[in-house]
This record gives C-alpha cells, sequence and structure tokens, in this order.
C-alpha cells in the first residue's frame, strides 16, 4: 500500500580464523575467478552439528580439477566466486560430505556466509556449484521461547490506547509494530548506548529507543498478545547510514534496501539480527517478539525497497541476502521465531511504474530460497481493496478481481489464488508443509459510510479465519491517521476524536461467543448470508473501476 505509510513516523515509538581441525583444511590468498563451464556440483545441504558445518555435495558428473579435490569457499553475500575463504577441501566425487567449523561468534563466523565448491585448474580457482547457506540455524539457538499463539486476530495498534484495555476489549490476538533499524542504532560514548559484541566487534545501540519498544512489547506480552515487528530503513538517524545499499544513496523514498554489499553494512545487519534475536527472545526483561517481518512490501521498489535499478533480479537477489542473514542470526538466538518477507496486493498489475509486480517477485524470490538451501520462510501479504479506498470488501470491481492466477489484484475476495498457488510443490516448507501465511496489513475505510466498513471487516476476517493456512489478520489501524483520510483512507476502528466506530462493535465480536450478532449484521449489509458467501466462496464483482464517488 502506498499513501498509508506515513504512519511509520506517526505511529514510530520514539521509541580471525579459527585453529582448523579438520585433516587437509587449507587456506588460500585471494584467488582470481575463471568462469566456469557449467557447475555440476551440487550442495544438497548445509546444516549445523554440534560446532561443525556439515555439507553434503553431489555430481552427476565428476568435474576436471589438477588435483583431484573439491575446495569449500565461505563467502560473506557480497562476495562471488571463490574469493571469500577456502574453510575445507576433499576428494571429489559424485557423492562427498564435508564438514567444517562454524565459529559462531567470531570474526570468521559462518552462520550467515554462502557456501560454494570449486575446482583448481591450472593452478586458479574455478567454480562448480551454486551457492549454499545453512538451513537450520535455530540448532545452535540459546532460546526456544513458547510462542503466543491464540488466534488470528490483530490490529496496528494505537499505542496511546495500549494502556486503557482496549486491545484486551476488542478481543486482540496479534499486534504488528513498526521498528526503523536507523533510529535503533547508536555509537560509543552517545548516551544510553548499549554495547553489543558479535563477530569480533563491538557495535552500539539506542538505549533510550529501545526502552521505549520494550515498555510496550512488555505490556503487550502481558496482555498474552502475540507480537510481530517489522524491519524497516528509513535512512533515518546518524549511526545507521552504512545500513543503506550504494544502490540506494541519494534516493528519497521512506524505505530503503539493506546494505549487503560491503564488509560494513553485512556485519552491522549481522549484529542487528543477533542482538534482536537475543534481546527479544522472552529472557531478557524486554518482552518477547515471535514474529519477524523483513522490510516492507519489497516489490514496491520506488517506495518501501528502493534501489536505482529497475532490474528485477538484481533487486530480489540483494533482498534474499538481507533476508538470509536476517533469518540465519534471528533464529540462532530464538528457535522459534518466524520470519517473513512481504509483498503487496498488486499480483499481475502495477499502478505504479516503479514497482515489480507481486507475484514475479515472489517467484523469484522463492528460486533463490530453493537453489542456494530451503528456509522455513513465511509470507506477509497485504490482501487490500483496489483502488486502496474502495469500501467494499466483498463486491470489487471486475476489472481488478478476478478469479484466475492472471487477476491484476489479490484482494480477500479472491485470497484463495494465492492460498492455492502456496500449495504448490515449489513453494513448500522444508518439511513438505504449506508454509505460514501472514495478513500483516488490511484496512477498510469508513469514507463512504460506516456500514461498509462494518461490513467489510467481517468479510475479510471471516474469510481469513476460514483458511487454515493464514495465521494472521492484521487489520489496519485502531484510529484513523489525517494524512491518509485526505485519500479517503479512514481506516481506523476510532476517528480522529478518539470516538468509537460502529466497525469497533462488529470487529470486537468476531471471533468471539457474540460472532452471530456480527455475522447477522454484515449479512443485513450486504443483502445475503455471509456464512454462505464465505463458505461457497461466492465471488461478487461489479463494473466499473471502484472510483467511489
Amino acid at each position: 500500500m502506498e499513501i498509508k505509510k506515513n504512519n511509520y513516523r506517526s505511529n514510530k515509538i520514539v521509541m580471525g580464523i579459527a585453529a582448523a581441525i579438520l585433516t587437509g583444511l587449507v587456506f588460500f590468498a585471494k584467488p582470481m575467478e575463471v568462469s566456469a563451464e557449467g557447475r555440476p556440483v551440487s550442495i544438497t545441504s548445509c546444516v549445523i552439528s554440534g560446532d561443525q558445518v556439515v555439507c553434503q555435495l553431489s555430481a552427476g558428473s565428476v568435474p576436471y580439477g589438477d588435483d583431484g579435490n573439491y575446495y569449500i569457499y565461505a563467502d560473506e553475500v557480497w562476495q562471488d566466486g571463490p574469493r571469500g575463504q577456502a574453510v575445507a577441501r576433499a576428494s571429489a566425487g559424485r557423492s562427498v560430505s564435508v564438514s567444517f567449523p562454524l565459529n559462531y561468534n567470531t570474526d570468521s563466523s559462518n552462520l550467515s556466509r554462502k557456501f560454494l565448491v570449486a575446482v583448481k585448474r591450472g593452478g586458479q580457482m574455478v567454480q562448480v556449484s551454486d551457492e549454499h547457506y545453512i538451513t537450520n540455524p535455530e540448532a545452535i539457538a540459546a532460546y526456544s521461547a513458547a510462542r503466543n499463539d491464540h488466534g488470528i486476530k490483530g490490529i496496528l495498534p494505537d499505542v496511546t490506547r495500549i494502556s486503557d484495555g482496549q486491545l484486551q476489549d476488542l478481543g486482540i490476538q496479534q499486534i504488528v509494530y513498526n521498528m526503523d533499524l536507523g533510529e535503533l542504532c547508536s555509537a560509543e560514548g552517545q548516551p544510553d548506548a548499549i554495547a553489543f559484541s558479535y563477530n569480533g566487534k563491538t557495535f552500539y545501540f539506542n538505549g533510550e529507543v529501545l526502552s521505549r519498544y520494550d515498555s510496550t512489547i512488555r505490556s503487550i506480552n502481558r496482555f498474552g498478545i502475540q507480537v510481530t515487528l517489522v524491519l524497516l530503513n528509513g535512512g533515518e538517524g546518524d549511526f545507521g547510514k552504512d545500513l543503506i545499499h550504494p544502490l540506494a544513496a541519494g534516493g528519497d523514498c521512506p524505505g530503503y534496501a539493506l546494505n549487503v554489499a560491503d564488509e560494513a553494512g553485512t556485519g552491522h545487519l549481522k549484529a542487528i539480527g543477533a542482538f534482536l534475536g537475543q534481546h527479544y527472545s522472552g529472557h531478557m526483561g524486554a518482552g518477547q517478539v515471535d514474529n519477524w517481518i523483513i522490510g516492507n512490501e519489497v516489490n514496491a521498489r520506488t517506495s518501501w525497497w528502493y534501489t536505482n535499478s529497475t532490474n528485477m533480479d538484481l533487486n530480489v537477489n540483494i533482498y534474499v541476502k538481507a533476508f538470509r542473514i536476517l533469518y540465519n542470526e534471528l533464529k540462532a538466538q530464538n528457535a522459534n521465531v518466524r520470519i517473513y518477507n512481504s509483498i503487496d496486493q498488486e499480483w499481475g498489475r502495477k499502478s505504479n511504474p516503479g514497482s515489480f509486480l507481486a507475484k514475479g517477485y515472489l517467484d523469484q524470490f522463492n528460486y533463490y530460497m530453493n537453489r542456494e538451501g530451503n528456509i522455513d520462510w513465511g509470507l506477509s501479504y497485504h490482501p487490500y481493496n483496489s483502488p486502496l479506498y474502495d469500501p467494499y470488501a466483498w463486491n470489487g470491481p471486475a476489472v481488478w478481481v478476478k478469479e484466475s492466477i492472471s487477476s491484476p489484484y489479490i484482494t480477500m475476495q479472491n485470497i484463495d489464488i494465492l492460498i492455492n498457488y502456496m500449495h504448490q510443490k515449489q513453494f513448500l516448507s522444508p518439511s513438505g508443509e504449506v508454509r505460514s501465511i501472514s495478513l500483516a496489513e488490511i484496512g477498510y475505510t469508513s469514507a463512504f459510510g460506516s456500514e461498509a466498513q462494518e461490513a467489510s471487516i467481517a468479510y475479510g476476517y471471516l474469510k481469513a479465519a476460514s483458511l487454515p493456512d493464514v495465521d494472521a489478520f492484521m487489520l489496519f489501524r485502531q484510529t484513523d491517521e489525517a494524512s491518509e483520510m485526505e485519500s479517503h483512507l479512514n481506516l481506523g476502528l476510532y476517528d480522529l476524536s478518539g470516538n468509537k466506530k460502529p466497525s469497533y462493535e462488529i470487529y470486537k465480536n468476531l471471533g468471539t461467543a457474540n460472532e452471530a450478532a456480527a455475522k447477522a449484521r454484515a449479512s443485513e449489509i450486504i443483502g445475503m448470508d455471509i456464512d454462505e458467501m464465505v463458505s461457497k466462496n461466492i465471488i461478487w464483482t461489479r463494473g466499473g473501476n471502484g472510483v467511489v464517488q
């Protein structure tokens, strides 16, 4: 979603190589890279076992090498080819197992590096495999905090109302909140700076900002409510400049691609992931975060994952590298957290030419995840109406909402298209399950009458609740935002004066013993039994382009 994002400001909380232990392990000076004729070797797995990384290699045909050996390289994400550290070697073969030290929390940590196989030809190293990452970082997690999984009913909270009991009154089971990483960073000597030593360096975090997040998260946890944090890079703050990707430098956007292009940015990002995973593990007195969303609507390049390149593969590749680092670092602290990507509802049509299609972006993200080691990532999807201010969740414009994979938009009306798409074999998790799907941002306007908002909220929630693969329905938002209202996006359950709208009562009753009353009210507004509409997946559409006068 585009215009709504002013909320990320208005709702912010101001707030050396270890000794080798393998026989035959060798290290090399930085080699010249020679283009390989194909990559016949596959790294089929890289997993942590004790204090070692164990990689399984297979080859349909054994590639030629001067000395008959495979050399395993550990690259930082910004390196390409055999340019990192050679961490092991083994005799070349069709099926080979090789291991080397994990070196966790040292300056040669392999936790978030990528691995590749090379052979020596004419004294130079030639890459003969694709890259592969560790896929079980949770194996070394210090914590496995019990998750607060109590239901899908969620909201973006108004922090001024957290203490007045309204979240409990609404029956909220989850909240989603935003964290700007630049704000979080600090420097040595700054007031309230918190030192964190990681991978042989010391990093600093803003204690004042953290204390405000901590207070809010602890309060939410005390209510038994689950917390999801969205990690954003707003490019703000004096101490997070190295977090902006070089291709995003000089941009003017609310969100920037994270820097995975050099040693400073990558090292900082690893430390941030480790620090946040530990700090919000539920064991440090700061509260517990169960879910992390990496970026916001990252297919919307010119808004939320900005780079100056219009090449989708390049942009996805940058995102995947940041995602891999944060996934491994967060799960290496708390084994039970879930990590989500984030795309918008523009499945087959771009309203902004600078964006990428959500479907294409998702496909390319999944391609890299399968190619470089499948992990248990989750999908965060924002199934807004189209246009955003269209008030009728159950009756969208036929030109935008279709019952086919080629639909321009996927909203709550045709959300089953996305669910079915994620059931495909190539999208399944490492255990063969459908991935966790979080509808982490969805809202409906009252700008064209309170009844439409009431019925839309009921329809959206009940549709989500009917889908076993959906783990969150996060209503956007608790209180109207003035800047959004200029575009008819009166999305709150409260108006600007603090008055509850009729939609408050209907959302309160959904998912409770009083749900029948909410259903009856929605059915009356829609003109059809809402249970029948949801259970039979009845899709109404209307003519026009959705512009409401």
